[in-house]
């Protein structure tokens, strides 16, 4: 009888251990996780950059990327939060526009830390390891723009220079290119050059007050459409004729005013290459495949 039981009881044991394991369900396999990664742009209150993301974005859907976007406003503060968000994230590549190319270093390095790539897109970075830049040769803008104001002038003339936001490469290497043209030429004087950080209001702010110290200029070279537009306007309002506006980017404002005999012309980058590039090359990168360490896009005069 207690044979009987225990054969009994091993083998209620046993159909329990099969009608259990025939009860489990097998977990559902996981989707593939898209790659992640992350774009910090210094500003979205400026429609170039605005466009470089528009840019990134589209080859990131074409290529089945998932791309967080941050806004650092301008504030190198903010630019190195949102690189520790991303990290936290778990972004396995970082693409980066500088607030500005010293300040970006420490938040270049906080990636490097964690061994996550990063590529640079417009302006570049004093420090930190940088896996590519990705922008236009500013230098040759800068030096397009000034022959063009030379030929226009006819080689002698009063200028004013409007820059960008100080410690960026796109300030630095598009006011480099712009006077090494015009320092060809003396008969060409510089009567001002004033700090305008590639925002429009500043840039008609700072305008008119140049207007107001300068009873002669010829000719404006802003080292953005936004400080032009502004620029563009101060003179307008304060009816000065006879100075032509030279900007750099050719937003779609900026293209319109010169295709109304406003501004005299702009170099027009491709912001929106730019960002897609950024997104083609990081995904290069995350595949180990070798990139160039400075990838150019190229630059064209738009003038009417």
């Amino acid at each position: 009888m207690r044979k009987k039981l225990t054969v009994l009881l091993l083998l209620v044991f046993v159909l329990g251990i099969v009608a259990g394991c025939g009860s489990t369900k097998p977990e559902p396999a996981k989707k593939d996780e898209k790659t992640k990664m992350g774009l910090v742009i210094s500003t979205l209150n400026n429609p170039f950059f605005v466009t470089l993301k528009e840019g990134a974005e589209a080859k990131a859907k074409e290529l089945g990327v998932e791309l967080i976007v941050l806004d650092s406003q301008n504030d190198s503060t903010k630019e190195l939060a949102n690189v520790e968000d991303l990290v936290t994230k778990g972004v396995k590549l970082i693409l980066i526009n500088p607030t500005d190319s010293k300040a970006v270093a420490n938040a270049i390095k906080v990636a490097n830390d964690k061994k996550i790539p990063v590529i640079t897109l417009d302006r570049g970075a004093d420090g930190g390891e940088v896996k590519a830049h990705i922008a236009s040769d500013n230098v040759a803008g800068g030096k397009m723009a000034g022959e063009f104001i030379i030929e226009k002038l006819g080689g002698k003339g009063k200028v004013v220079e409007l820059e960008g936001i100080p410690g960026t490469s796109a300030a630095r290497d598009r006011g480099k290119g712009f006077n090494d043209a015009i320092g060809s030429k003396p008969e060409i004087k510089v009567v001002a050059k004033q700090v305008a950080d590639f925002d429009r209001q500043k840039g008609l702010a700072v305008m008119e007050n140049i207007l107001q110290a300068q009873k002669e200029i010829n000719a404006v070279f802003a080292h953005n459409d936004e400080m032009a537009l502004g620029a563009l306007k101060a003179i307008e309002s304060a009816k000065r004729t006879g100075i032509i506006v030279v900007g750099f980017d050719a937003t779609d404002d900026a293209v319109k005013a010169v295709n109304e005999g406003k501004l005299a012309a702009t170099v027009a980058q491709q912001p929106s290459q730019i960002g897609s590039l950024g997104v083609e090359t990081a995904a290069k990168v995350l595949k180990g495949e070798t990139v160039h360490k400075f990838i150019p896009v190229g630059l064209k005069l738009v003038k009417k």
